[in-house]
């Protein structure tokens, strides 16, 4: 079994292949050696949106519509998947592509260079991120992965992002997770706190009322007038900490409260107002952006750590899963670890390179979730809003 998967569902383009065999699609989870991931490839456009503070929905299609093929093309060429066409192109087929693609054409102008110029690959599935994410940027990865699924003749599955993020724990050697557990899924766009029975059983019992934790990171760094993303930024300044100067003091939004929800706006709004009310040449302190940036990250990460550690306790479950881009935050990594260990608990958390956006996690849970079924391409759309309850 070969699956291709695409993913667009933010402001990175991403396409992987892994293959694996159908005895370890028979098993109830993943196992690292029994499935080979022969490419994996990302495009960020994280210098792009750098100067906007943000992803603007506009620009990240029209990233995606110049990427993908050129990725598709890197991808199966890495995956010893590329070779030259023998066959003419089928003319017939190829005006239903331009109709899958008519709001894409700088997509469709480069694929049919490529399907003319290459033969159809032995790929058996094609998977594709259809939801949560930004709608125009989720269109475009659906409506590349129709057009190569029609003319392909290969089968099609949708995968829930979200899901994505979960799984990618397994794309590194880890110990069988015992379930029930607990997920944590925090990025750009979602903070969740997830209930697991089994792969593809899952329920949503917390997530945020307003802004995403990564999003948080994005909007206080930009307060601060830092980089792009903010969650970088932010560590690399939090690092260089070393005694409080200013007495900086930001509150840890609904740690008390006793449901398992979130909420980061009032974080924002309380650095917005201790920054204003900071002279210029404060704000200018080299010192009060490193205190500041290790109390934004401080509380955040209690508030993620608490919060999912309660929700352990009161359903009783023994392992913690991390995914999402802040996962890759090495001092939330850190204190969920610490944590762990004092409660006896079990703590996953994916390789860095597989924290963020990527296909791999698509293609790995388009292969193991009980979730993904084969869809008709006619029929897909995406689902911005999705959850991840099923």
């Amino acid at each position: 079994m070969i699956i291709l998967a695409i993913e667009t569902s933010c402001d990175d383009t991403a396409i992987s292949i892994i293959k694996t065999t159908a005895s370890a699609l028979k098993k109830k989870q993943p196992v690292f050696n029994d499935f080979e991931i022969l490419s994996n490839y990302v495009s960020s456009q994280a210098k792009i949106h750098s100067s906007y503070g943000g992803v603007f929905p506009a620009i990240a299609k029209r990233e995606h519509q110049k990427s993908l093929t050129p990725l598709l093309i890197k991808s199966l060429k890495t995956a010893g998947l590329l070779k030259k066409a023998k066959k003419p192109i089928n003319a017939k087929k190829l005006l239903k592509v331009q109709k899958i693609l008519e709001r894409n054409q700088d997509i469709f102008n480069d694929i049919k260079e490529f399907l003319k110029e290459y033969e159809i690959p032995e790929i058996n599935k094609i998977a594709v991120t259809y939801g949560p994410g930004l709608e125009p940027c989720l269109y475009t990865g659906i409506n590349f992965a129709k057009a190569l699924s029609f003319y392909w003749d290969t089968s099609l599955v949708s995968v829930n992002h979200l899901e994505g993020h979960i799984i990618a724990n397994w794309l590194a050697p880890i110990e069988k997770v015992e379930f029930p557990a607990i997920a944590l899924v925090v990025s750009g766009g979602n903070t969740q706190i997830i209930s697991i029975e089994n792969i593809g059983k899952y329920k949503l019992i917390g997530e945020t009322r307003d802004d995403a934790a990564g999003e948080c990171f994005d909007k206080t760094a930009r307060i601060l007038e830092l980089g792009y993303p903010g969650g970088p930024s932010i560590a690399k300044e939090a690092k260089k900490f070393k005694k409080n100067k200013f007495n900086i003091s930001l509150p840890r939004p609904m740690i008390h409260d006793k449901n398992y929800d979130f909420s980061f706006s009032g974080l924002k709004t309380a650095v917005l107002y201790d920054f204003k009310k900071r002279t210029n040449e404060e704000k200018k302190s080299k010192d009060y952006i490193v205190e500041m940036c290790y109390q934004i990250e401080r509380s955040i990460i209690d508030v993620l750590v608490s919060k999912t550690i309660k929700a352990t306790e009161e359903l009783k479950t023994k392992t913690i899963l991390l995914g999402g881009g802040v996962s890759a935050n090495r001092e939330l990594v850190k204190e969920f670890k610490k944590q762990s260990k004092i409660r006896k608990l079990k703590f996953v958390s994916p390789l860095p390179r597989f924290s963020g956006d990527n296909a791999s996690m698509i293609a790995l849970t388009a292969l193991f979730s009980s979730n993904v079924k084969k869809v008709s391409w006619q029929k897909l759309k995406p689902n911005s809003n999705l959850k991840i309850n099923g």
